[in-house]
């Protein structure tokens, strides 16, 4: 049998080998070996292209699959469907750390041997993605998809649009709970960009389980690259599978448990080969598995790509809006606002008031101490007003100049706000500022209101100099 089993794999062109799949009592998938592998095949392993490294350089035939390459929950899964269920499958993936994509096929082999079975397990490798190879997929699968492309692409509304993708790729599952969860690299956070629960579920109690904030969540989440290991996702559909979560990341694999998660679909969410976030499915139907990743493979393809233009964008928002040096609001963005509540086609009418803010002494700290000195008092200025205005509604105008600009407010509430301003100001070193504030009863006469606090500001900063004459 070996002997027909590695003519069978010879008889091949590209790299193949003959997989054995063990039945347990249980009915599950036991060991997976490698039977037999032809000359291609084996040289993959003993010469691998790239970087790429196995974990033993010798081919020996009947060895475990896993004397090779770390274990993966979905090559077992294929293999098993292959050659116990005597399914014909197709699989076109990138593993998560590695810059290459294998289209692979599994075709059932031989007769079975008690409750040993088998497979062949052709691969080729590709180093850049096949796009037809990758849309090669049923009727139904492709409807899902084109789906979620058609409600992108029409979006106006890019989150509530994603809210409505997360509901039905929860709906696709038939999971408990579906959620796309976003990482910032540079600040070392997490955020939850849209999630799905179902009616009754008892997970929405339980979620702070998963992580203790977006920082402690983060930690989290940068584990779940090991878990995925040299795969392309993580489909954990039962206790015996789950095993696995907890041996590679135990801590989540005790925390998730305590969530309330029976199983687990994971998937990363990349962009040219940056990292976003992850999409997760927990406790769905195990028996639509292969459904599932057949479906969210080429689904988290189109959501990383769409999701990537969404960030940038966000970003370039930012980056037009904020002032790079305090991360207060800009000039730009203060002036927009103001055109916006002067336009007289505007409905809404309410109170606006305005605190014009400029620091005292920027200039002496300038010339005696440096520019250095100079940039630290502007963002401890824009510190010490966020603690008291709202980030929405600061503006650095310029130089050594913030505005705020607040609606339904009124005098007395701006004269609360600036006495507490100058309080604060005493927290942090050499800020002192100069302040006038205006309140108009019409939201349009915002440009009124602005010139008054302005005249106040200026007097103020002119009593403060008669008072410090050698700070000038």
């Amino acid at each position: 049998m070996a002997t027909d089993f590695q003519n069978l794999a010879d008889g091949l062109g590209a790299a193949t080998s003959v997989m054995s799949v063990q039945v347990l009592e249980d009915g599950s998938c036991g060991e997976v070996r490698v039977v037999a592998g032809n000359q291609a095949y084996i040289d993959s392993i003993e010469r691998p292209a790239g970087d790429y490294s196995m974990r033993t350089n010798k081919f020996v035939p009947g060895s475990l699959y896993t004397d090779y390459v770390p274990r993966d929950l979905n090559f077992e899964d294929f293999c098993f469907r292959s050659a116990v269920e005597k399914k014909c499958l197709h699989s076109y993936v990138k593993p998560d750390k590695m810059p290459i994509w294998f289209n692979m096929t599994f075709l059932p082999a031989g007769p079975s041997e008690g409750n040993i079975h088998y497979c062949t397990y052709t691969m080729e490798v590709n180093f850049e993605a096949n796009t037809k190879r990758m849309s090669n997929i049923s009727a139904d699968l492709a409807t899902a998809v084109l789906e979620t492309c058609i409600k992108l692409r029409g979006a106006a509304d890019f989150k509530t649009t994603m809210q409505d993708v997360i509901v039905d790729i929860r709906e696709l599952c038939k999971a408990e709970h579906c959620c796309i969860l976003l990482m910032d690299s540079y600040e070392k956070t997490c955020s939850v960009l849209c999630e799905s629960y179902i009616d009754g579920s008892g997970l929405l109690e339980k979620r702070k389980s998963i992580g203790g904030g977006p920082n402690a969540l983060y930690d989290v989440a940068k584990s779940w690259e090991e878990l995925i290991g040299s795969s392309n996702c993580v489909i954990a559909k039962d206790e015996r599978d789950m095993e696995l979560v907890r041996e590679r990341n135990p801590l989540w694999y005790e925390s998730l448990k305590s969530y309330g998660g029976r199983n687990i679909v994971l998937f990363p969410l990349r962009s040219r080969d940056e990292l976003l976030g992850y999409i997760w499915a927990i406790n769905f139907d195990a028996e639509q598995a292969p459904k599932i990743k057949e479906t969210l493979e080429l689904t988290t393809f189109i959501l990383a790509s769409e999701i990537n233009n969404y960030l940038l964008l966000d970003r370039l928002k930012v980056l037009s809006s904020k002032d790079m040096l305090t991360g207060v609001l800009n000039r730009n963005e203060m002036n927009n606002y103001v055109d916006k509540l002067s336009d007289e086609a505007r409905k809404e009418n309410t109170s606006v008031g305005v605190v014009f803010v400029d620091l005292n002494g920027l200039k002496r700290v300038n010339d005696d101490l440096g520019h250095n000195a100079g940039d630290t008092l502007l963002k401890d200025a824009a510190k010490a007003m966020e603690e008291v205005f709202p980030a929405d509604t600061i503006f650095r105008a310029g130089g050594d100049e913030y505005t705020v600009i607040m609606l339904g407010v009124s005098q007395d509430d701006l004269n609360e706000a600036t006495k507490k301003l100058r309080e604060v100001s005493g927290k942090y070193e050499r800020v002192s500022f100069a302040i006038g504030s205006c309140v108009e009863p019409d939201s349009h006469n915002v440009r009124e209101a602005l010139k008054i606090a302005d005249q106040r500001m200026y007097e103020d900063k002119r009593e403060y100099y008669v008072r410090h004459p050698g700070l000038r």
